[in-house]
Protein backbone atom coordinates (compact mmCIF):
# COMPACT_ATOMS: atom_id res chain seq x y z
CA UNK A 1 0.00 0.00 0.00
CA UNK A 2 1.47 3.31 -1.12
CA UNK A 3 0.44 6.15 0.81
CA UNK A 4 0.93 9.70 -1.29
CA UNK A 5 0.67 13.24 1.20
CA UNK A 6 -2.31 15.23 0.05
CA UNK A 7 -1.40 18.15 -2.29
CA UNK A 8 -1.68 21.35 -0.17
CA UNK A 9 -4.45 24.48 -1.23
CA UNK A 10 -5.44 27.50 0.47
CA UNK A 11 -9.27 28.24 -1.48
CA UNK A 12 -8.07 26.30 -4.48
CA UNK A 13 -4.82 27.87 -4.89
CA UNK A 14 -1.13 25.62 -4.61
CA UNK A 15 1.43 26.74 -2.41
CA UNK A 16 3.17 27.96 -5.70
CA UNK A 17 0.31 29.98 -7.06
CA UNK A 18 0.14 31.30 -3.59
CA UNK A 19 3.67 32.62 -3.82
CA UNK A 20 3.35 34.65 -7.09
CA UNK A 21 0.74 36.68 -5.47
CA UNK A 22 1.25 39.96 -3.55
CA UNK A 23 -0.01 40.78 0.28
CA UNK A 24 -3.02 42.72 -1.35
CA UNK A 25 -4.27 39.77 -3.49
CA UNK A 26 -3.36 36.94 -1.04
CA UNK A 27 -5.41 39.40 1.43
CA UNK A 28 -8.70 38.78 -0.97
CA UNK A 29 -8.81 35.05 -0.45
CA UNK A 30 -8.64 35.68 3.88
CA UNK A 31 -11.74 35.68 5.70
CA UNK A 32 -12.99 39.13 6.55
CA UNK A 33 -11.42 39.75 9.86
CA UNK A 34 -7.53 38.47 8.33
CA UNK A 35 -8.49 40.45 5.45
CA UNK A 36 -9.18 43.67 7.47
CA UNK A 37 -5.96 42.93 9.26
CA UNK A 38 -3.87 42.06 6.13
CA UNK A 39 -4.93 45.21 4.48
CA UNK A 40 -4.39 47.86 6.76
CA UNK A 41 -1.15 46.52 7.92
CA UNK A 42 0.41 45.24 3.88
CA UNK A 43 2.97 47.94 4.77
CA UNK A 44 3.85 46.28 7.61
CA UNK A 45 3.78 42.66 6.50
CA UNK A 46 5.61 43.71 3.56
CA UNK A 47 8.30 45.35 5.92
CA UNK A 48 8.67 42.19 8.09
CA UNK A 49 8.78 39.96 5.23
CA UNK A 50 11.78 41.91 3.45
CA UNK A 51 13.80 42.33 6.84
CA UNK A 52 13.03 38.51 7.45
CA UNK A 53 14.74 37.74 4.47
CA UNK A 54 17.89 39.65 4.89
CA UNK A 55 18.33 38.16 8.51
CA UNK A 56 18.06 34.70 7.02
CA UNK A 57 20.35 35.37 4.39
CA UNK A 58 23.03 36.48 6.81
CA UNK A 59 22.33 33.56 9.23
CA UNK A 60 20.60 35.36 11.97
CA UNK A 61 17.32 34.12 13.57
CA UNK A 62 14.18 35.97 12.99
CA UNK A 63 12.66 37.70 15.99
CA UNK A 64 9.70 39.54 16.30
CA UNK A 65 7.37 41.49 18.74
CA UNK A 66 4.67 42.21 16.23
CA UNK A 67 2.18 39.43 17.31
CA UNK A 68 -0.46 40.96 14.68
CA UNK A 69 1.03 40.33 11.80
CA UNK A 70 -0.80 38.02 9.28
CA UNK A 71 1.11 35.46 8.14
CA UNK A 72 1.41 34.66 4.32
CA UNK A 73 2.42 32.40 2.11
CA UNK A 74 6.21 33.99 1.21
CA UNK A 75 6.74 33.00 5.32
CA UNK A 76 6.07 29.25 4.71
CA UNK A 77 9.24 27.62 5.65
CA UNK A 78 10.88 30.30 7.83
CA UNK A 79 11.76 29.31 11.32
CA UNK A 80 10.38 32.41 13.59
CA UNK A 81 10.58 33.44 17.28
CA UNK A 82 8.17 35.71 18.42
CA UNK A 83 8.25 37.16 21.82
CA UNK A 84 5.11 35.78 24.58
CA UNK A 85 5.66 38.96 27.07
CA UNK A 86 8.55 36.60 28.70
CA UNK A 87 10.52 35.05 26.23
CA UNK A 88 10.87 34.31 22.39
CA UNK A 89 8.96 31.26 21.00
CA UNK A 90 10.24 29.65 18.31
CA UNK A 91 8.09 27.39 15.50
CA UNK A 92 8.01 26.50 11.89
CA UNK A 93 5.92 27.99 9.64
CA UNK A 94 3.89 25.48 7.45
CA UNK A 95 1.25 25.64 5.05
CA UNK A 96 -1.77 25.11 7.68
CA UNK A 97 -0.92 28.08 9.31
CA UNK A 98 -1.63 30.59 6.24
CA UNK A 99 -4.14 33.35 7.53
CA UNK A 100 -3.59 33.44 11.29
CA UNK A 101 -1.46 35.54 12.97
CA UNK A 102 2.09 35.32 14.71
CA UNK A 103 1.05 35.84 18.42
CA UNK A 104 -1.38 32.53 17.75
CA UNK A 105 1.27 30.07 17.86
CA UNK A 106 3.37 32.19 21.00
CA UNK A 107 1.00 31.90 23.80
CA UNK A 108 0.89 34.52 26.76
CA UNK A 109 -0.34 32.58 29.26
CA UNK A 110 1.21 29.71 30.35
CA UNK A 111 -1.03 26.43 31.21
CA UNK A 112 -2.16 26.04 35.10
CA UNK A 113 -0.11 23.28 36.90
CA UNK A 114 -2.06 22.04 40.15
CA UNK A 115 -0.05 21.03 42.42
CA UNK A 116 -0.42 20.82 46.23
CA UNK A 117 -1.19 23.93 47.97
CA UNK A 118 1.74 26.28 49.99
CA UNK A 119 2.21 27.68 52.66
CA UNK A 120 -0.31 30.29 53.99
CA UNK A 121 -3.06 28.90 51.40
CA UNK A 122 -5.10 27.02 53.65
CA UNK A 123 -5.74 27.56 57.20
CA UNK A 124 -4.50 24.92 58.95
CA UNK A 125 -0.63 25.49 57.48
CA UNK A 126 -0.71 29.21 59.05
CA UNK A 127 -1.00 28.21 62.35
CA UNK A 128 0.55 25.89 64.12
CA UNK A 129 -0.94 24.52 67.26
CA UNK A 130 0.98 22.80 70.10
CA UNK A 131 -1.06 19.99 71.59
Amino acid sequence: MEFRKKEFKYRGKTLEELNKLEVREFASLLQARQRRTALRNFQDIENFLSRAKKKIESGKKVRTHKRDIVIIPQMVGMQIQVYNGKEFVMFNVVEEMLGHKLGEFAPTRAKAKHTKSGVGSTKGSKTKTKK
